[in-house]
């Protein structure tokens, strides 16, 4: 079943370290709870229907497929941009 765009949610967390993990995700109502949370706490929203749907299959607390790693960094470093930051692991030149 085709769910429209903003009807599912993924939320990721990245540790700096290891790959991101799944930290959130739903439909529905849960999906907008995760963004509303998303907002308040002012943290990056991206959309992207397809990509969306592969991560939707991602079990919770699990770690994303290696092959979503560089849609996911492209994803990762669009937020820290956004915010004028690095992660903390990563060293400034």
């Amino acid at each position: 079943m085709n769910k429209e765009a903003g009807e599912i949610a993924v939320s990721l967390h990245y540790d700096g370290y290891n790959a991101p993990v799944v930290s959130a995700k739903g439909e529905g109502e849960t999906a907008r709870q995760i963004l509303e949370i998303a907002t308040e706490y002012d943290i990056p929203i991206y959309q992207n229907s397809e990509l969306i749907q592969l991560l939707s299959r991602v079990e919770l607390d699990n770690e994303i497929p290696r092959e979503l790693y560089i849609a996911v960094a492209e994803i990762i470093a669009f937020a820290y941009r956004l915010k004028d930051q690095l992660p903390k692991t990563w060293e400034a030149d």
